[in-house]
C-alpha cells in the first residue's frame, strides 16, 4: 500500500500546478496506469512540457553538482578584500559596534540584491547583457558591468602575481624581508629585529626590511619618479603574471565543467589556512590586546555618519553584486534548480535562488568576521613586539598582507613554512575570484554573440591575453601608480551606478511583480512581501544614496606621500565614464533604431521582448498606473 500513496502523491503534486496560468502556458499531463489493488486503480503522472526557461530549446552545459555553483559564488564573493578590508573597518569604526550598520545593510540591501542576481541569471539563463531582453532599452546596463570586471581584471591578476612572487620567495631557509643585508635596501632600513630600546628624530624616516622588500625588492618603486615615469615591466613580476594567466586560462576554458572543479580547491584551502593562522595567531603574546581592539565596542561612534557610509560601501563591494558573475554563474544553474530539496533541511518557505543568496552571503560575512581574529593576533603582537599602539600597525590594503603581514611571519619559528602556508591563501583567495571575473567577461559576451559562443576556447584564450597585456602596466617600475589608479576609480563609483541601474531595470520598468512571477515559475512560490518591498523601495533607495555619498565624499588617489597629477584623475574618472557613458549611449542607440512613433519607440524599448507582440495590440503594461504602484 505504500507503493499506492506514493503514486497518489506524485500525482496530486505535479497535476495541481498545471492547473494554473503562468506564463507557459497550459501544461499536458500524461496519466500511466500502474496497477489495479483491492479495486483502486492507481496512476501515476507526468508532465508532457515540464516548466522551462525562454532559452531551454537551446542546449545549455550545467553545473555539474548543485556544490561546484555554490562554492564557485562564495569562492568569488570571498576574496581578499575580506582579509584587508573588512578587519581594519571594524577596527576604525567603533569595532564590534561596526557590525550593527554592517548586519542591518546586509539584510535590507545585500541579501536582496544577491537575491536578485542570482534569480535574474536562472531564470533568464543568459550573461549579464542577454538577461536584459526583459528591458531592451537598458541592454547597456549589460555591457557596463561586463567592461567593469574586464577592468577590474587588468589589476586584481597583479595582486595574485604579487602572491605568487612572494610565495617562490618564501622557498628559503631565511626570508628575504627579515634584514636589511640585501641589495634592494636602502641606508633608512632597520632591522626587523633589532630591539626598540631608544628614539630619536630620524625613526619616522626609518623603514623596515619588509617595507623595502615590497616596494624595493619586489615593485622597484625607487626607480620611478612617479606615473608619468614607468619604466619598462619587471621580468621577474611579468613571469608570475604569465603563470596567473595560464591557470586562469586553463580553469575557464572549457566553462564550468572545469572551473566547478578548480574552485574545490580555491574556495575551501583558505579556511584551512585561515584555521591553522588562527590557532599559531593566538597563542602569539599580544594576541589578545589585539583581539580586544578589534571587538571593543564604542557605541558612540554609530551617531557618526562615516561609520554608516564605511558599512554600506563595504556590503556593496564585498558581496560582489553589479559585475555579472552571480548572473553568469546562475545562469549554468538548472531551470529549477532542485527547487524542493531544501524541504528536507526545512527550507520549505524558502525558494532555491533565496536559500543560495542567504548561504553565500552568511559565509562570506562570517568569514570576514573570523578572519579579524586572525589579522588582529598577529597585529597584537607586533604592536607589543616594537612597543607601539595597535593603531600604528593596523592598516588596510596591499600594505597589511605584503608588508605588516610578511613581517609578522618572518618573526616565528619556522617562519617559511607559515609564509608559504599565507601566500598559498592568497593565490587561492584571489584566483576564484579573478575566475569569477573573467567568467562575466565570457559568458555575457559569449551568450550575445554566437560566434564567441562557438569558439569559446578561443575567445577564452583573447580576452586573458587583452588582460595580461595591459597588466603589464602594472608590473612596470611605476606600476603600483597605476595600479592604484585603476583600483579607485575602475571599480568604485561605476560599480555602484551600475547595481543602481541594474535594480530599477528589474523592479521598475520589468516590474517586481512579473519579476516574482518569474521566480514562481522556477520554484513554485512566489518571493514574500519583504523581498518585493526590498527590490521595490529600499535597495534602490540604498544604493542612490551610497552612489551621493561616494561622489559627495570623493578624495583624489594617493600612494603614501605621492599625489598624483591632474591628468592622471582625469585620466581615472575618464576609466569611469567610459563604464557608465554605456547605459545612456546604448539607451539612445536603441531608442533611435526602434521603427514608428515615438510612443511605439518607447513601448518596444522598455517592454520584454518576449511581450512584443502584446505592443502590436495596443497592450503594453508599462504604460499602465497598476504597472508602477503593485508590490
Amino acid at each position: 500500500m505504500s507503493e499506492g500513496r506514493c503514486s497518489v502523491a506524485l500525482m496530486s503534486s505535479v497535476v495541481a500546478p498545471a492547473k494554473e496560468a503562468n506564463a507557459t502556458g497550459p501544461k499536458a499531463v500524461e496519466l500511466i496506469l500502474l496497477k489495479e489493488q483491492n479495486g483502486v486503480q492507481l496512476t501515476n503522472s507526468t508532465l508532457l512540457n515540464p516548466p522551462q526557461s525562454p532559452t531551454e530549446a537551446q542546449d545549455r552545459e550545467t553545473w555539474s553538482k548543485k556544490a561546484d555553483f555554490l562554492l564557485s559564488v562564495i569562492g568569488f564573493a570571498v576574496d581578499l578584500a575580506n582579509v584587508w578590508r573588512f578587519p581594519y573597518l571594524c577596527y576604525k569604526n567603533g569595532g564590534g559596534a561596526f557590525l550593527v550598520p554592517y548586519l542591518f545593510f546586509m539584510v535590507v540591501a545585500g541579501v536582496p540584491l544577491f537575491y536578485m542576481e542570482l534569480a535574474l541569471g536562472q531564470f533568464n539563463r543568459e550573461g549579464a547583457a542577454g538577461v536584459w531582453k526583459i528591458c531592451p532599452i537598458l541592454r547597456g546596463v549589460g555591457y557596463t558591468v561586463i567592461l567593469i570586471s574586464l577592468y577590474i581584471g587588468f589589476f586584481y591578476n597583479v595582486i595574485i602575481a604579487w602572491a605568487l612572487h612572494y610565495l617562490f620567495s618564501s622557498f628559503t631557509t631565511e626570508l628575504p624581508w627579515t634584514h636589511c643585508n640585501h641589495t634592494w635596501n636602502s641606508p633608512r632600513c632597520s632591522d626587523a629585529r633589532a630591539p626598540n630600546t631608544s628614539s630619536s628624530p630620524n625613526d619616522t624616516l626609518r623603514t623596515t626590511p619588509a617595507a623595502e622588500y615590497f616596494e624595493r625588492g619586489v615593485l622597484h618603486l625607487h626607480e620611478s619618479q612617479g606615473i608619468d615615469d614607468l619604466g619598462p615591466p619587471r621580468w621577474q613580476l611579468t613571469s608570475c603574471l604569465v603563470l596567473v594567466i595560464v591557470l586562469l586560462y586553463f580553469s575557464l576554458w572549457k566553462g564550468v565543467k572545469t572551473s566547478g572543479k578548480v574552485v574545490w580547491i580555491t574556495a575551501t584551502m583558505p579556511y584551512v589556512v585561515l584555521f591553522a593562522l588562527l590557532l599559531r595567531g593566538i597563542t602569539l603574546p599580544g594576541a589578545v590586546d589585539g583581539i580586544r581592539a578589534y571587538l571593543s565596542v564604542d557605541f558612540h561612534r554609530l551617531c557618526e555618519a562615516s561609520v554608516w557610509i564605511d558599512a554600506a560601501i563595504q556590503i556593496c563591494f564585498s558581496l560582489g553584486v553589479g559585475l555579472g558573475v552571480l548572473i553568469a554563474f546562475s545562469s549554468y544553474n538548472k531551470f529549477t534548480n532542485n527547487c524542493y530539496s531544501g524541504a528536507r533541511l526545512g527550507w520549505d518557505s524558502v525558494s532555491c535562488s533565496c536559500r543560495d543568496a542567504i548561504i553565500t552571503t552568511s559565509v562570506n560575512s562570517l568569514t570576514s568576521f573570523s578572519s579579524g581574529f586572525v589579522v588582529f593576533s598577529f597585529l597584537g603582537y607586533m604592536a607589543q613586539k616594537h612597543s607601539v599602539p595597535i593603531g600604528d600597525v593596523a592598516k588596510d590594503g596591499p600594505g597589511l598582507i605584503f608588508i605588516i603581514y610578511p613581517e609578522a611571519l618572518a618573526t616565528l619559528p619556522l617562519s617559511s613554512v607559515w609564509a608559504v602556508v599565507f601566500f598559498v591563501m592568497l593565490l587561492t583567495l584571489g584566483i576564484d575570484s579573478a575566475m569569477g571575473g573573467m567568467e562575466s567577461v565570457i559568458t555575457g559576451l559569449a551568450d550575445e554573440f554566437q560566434l564567441l559562443h562557438r569558439h569559446r576556447e578561443l575567445f577564452t584564450l583573447l580576452v586573458v591575453l587583452a588582460t595580461f597585456l595591459l597588466s603589464l602596466f602594472c608590473v612596470t617600475n611605476g606600476g603600483i601608480y597605476v595600479f592604484t589608479l585603476l583600483d579607485h576609480f575602475a571599480a568604485g563609483t561605476s560599480i555602484l551606478f551600475g547595481v543602481l541601474m541594474e535594480v530599477i531595470g528589474v523592479a521598475w520598468f520589468y516590474g517586481v511583480w512579473q519579476f516574482s512571477d518569474d521566480i514562481k515559475q522556477m520554484t513554485g512560490q512566489r518571493p514574500s512581501l519583504y523581498w518585493r518591498l526590498c527590490w521595490k523601495f529600499v535597495s534602490p533607495c540604498f544604493l542612490l544614496f551610497v552612489v551621493v555619498v561616494s561622489i559627495a565624499t570623493f578624495r583624489p588617489p594617493h600612494y603614501g606621500a605621492y599625489v598624483f597629477p591632474e591628468w592622471a584623475n582625469a585620466l581615472g574618472w575618464a576609466i569611469a565614464a567610459s563604464s557608465m557613458s554605456v547605459v545612456p549611449i546604448y539607451a539612445a542607440y536603441k531608442f533611435c533604431s526602434l521603427p514608428g512613433s515615438s510612443r511605439e519607440k518607447l513601448a518596444y524599448a522598455i517592454t520584454p521582448e518576449t511581450e512584443h507582440e502584446r505592443v502590436d495590440s495596443g497592450e503594453v503594461r508599462q504604460f499602465t498606473l497598476r504597472h508602477w504602484l503593485v508590490v
